[in-house]
Order: C-alpha cells, then structure tokens, then sequence
C-alpha cells in the first residue's frame, strides 16, 4: 500500500511530529511504501536548518531528514506556508533578498499542488495536526 502523511504540527509544540515520525516508521517497517511526507502550516518547521534541540530531546529535523535518506521518502515543504514563517530555500532567499537560507536539506519547498497530486496517487493520506 501507499501512503503519504500530512503534518500540520510544528515540533515540540504538541505531539503531531513525533507520532508522524513514529507512523512514518511503522509503515515501512510492515513493508509499506512511504511516498511523501507534506509540511504544511506549523508543520513547516520540521524543515528549520536552525533547530537546536537540547540533548535529551528527540532531534526532528533529522529524524526526517534520516527517513528520507534511508527510504528515498520525499519532504515536501508547503512554499506559502514556510515563506510567512520565515522558512527560505537558497532560492527563495536570493529572490526575496535575504541572506542566508534556513530550510534544511533534504526538504524541498513545493505547492498546494503537490499535496493535489500524494492525494490521488497514494491510497492513504494520513493527516497529524495539533
């Protein structure tokens, strides 16, 4: 089976970013295919290059960033939701005049669209919010 998960939750404010790591995990571990994991309002933070978390806290950022580069599962970040939070690519940095880039590698900054297209082609979409 398919799935993508959609994550409206941003880390360590509420549980929605542990337990979608911890779903994202379970899933391939019982042979599933993960496709995507989308960002999107708060849930854009998972994608800060900045995050410092102390020690004894799970590191989420790297969580996802491990989930993508062991299973190829693609983090895709809400563009207009990142933008309003202050969360720019390389590009989006250069296009808006900022000076440095705060979104983390391997996540991408996509469209409204993106999520359009897990939709249809995943058989479940699964939603972790606040």
């Amino acid at each position: 089976m398919r799935y993508a998960i959609l994550l409206m939750g941003a880390p360590y404010s509420d549980q929605a970013s542990h337990s979608a790591l911890r779903f994202a995990h379970a899933v391939l571990a019982r042979g599933h295919r993960l496709e995507a994991v989308f960002f999107y309002h708060e849930g854009v933070h998972n994608a800060a290059r900045l995050a410092a978390p102390p020690q004894d806290e799970p590191h989420l950022v790297d969580g996802w960033a491990r989930l993508a580069a062991e299973h190829g599962v693609a983090l895709q970040v809400c563009i207009a939701a990142a933008l309003r939070r202050g969360l720019l690519d390389e590009r989006e940095a250069a296009r808006h005049g900022k000076q440095g880039s705060s979104v983390a590698a391997p996540f991408e900054l996509s469209g409204l669209g993106q999520l359009i297209d897990l939709s249809t082609r995943c058989d479940r979409l699964i939603t972790f919010g606040p």
